[in-house]
């Protein structure tokens, strides 16, 4: 199977210093600092990427899922939230919050609903980040 890889540099101290991620592909590339991270200065950080992590493999895994059952997904968005916060010693991914807007025709929501629900805990994101307290999801069924 695939092994995907990504790196990034830190350049300096924690309050003064700043860093580069970048994904083994070339695909992408971004500065992050301490402000981008908790803050609003420009740049990315480790959750945003977590996020968008989260947000494709819940879009890829759900439209799998609906194609295996029969069905003919027209478009699954979704975006995700993650939450870092300040505990003891440290800090936490306390919290994700996954939203998605599916267009699939032929289903009624409550098997959409009961399939987004198994893909929230099914996709290989979702199970590497186990470890997170609270994954929220809402999931709507849109009109095809």
């Amino acid at each position: 199977m695939a092994v995907r890889k990504a790196d990034a540099t830190w350049n300096g101290n924690l309050g003064d210093g700043s860093g580069t991620m970048n994904m083994a592909s070339g695909a992408w590339s971004g500065p992050y600092s301490v402000g981008s991270r908790f803050g609003e200065d420009a740049g990315t950080n480790p959750e945003e990427l977590i996020a968008a992590a989260h947000a494709g493999c819940f879009s890829m895994a759900l439209s799998a899922g609906l194609t295996r059952a029969g069905l003919e997904p027209t478009r699954v968005s979704t975006s995700a939230r993650v939450h870092i916060n300040s505990v003891p010693g440290g800090f936490a991914i306390d919290k994700i919050e996954l939203d998605c807007e599916a267009v699939v025709p032929g289903i009624d929501d409550a098997q959409f609903q009961e399939m987004a629900n198994a893909t929230k805990t099914g996709c290989p994101v979702s199970a590497a980040l186990a470890a997170v307290p609270e994954i929220t999801l809402d999931a709507r069924l849109l009109e095809a």
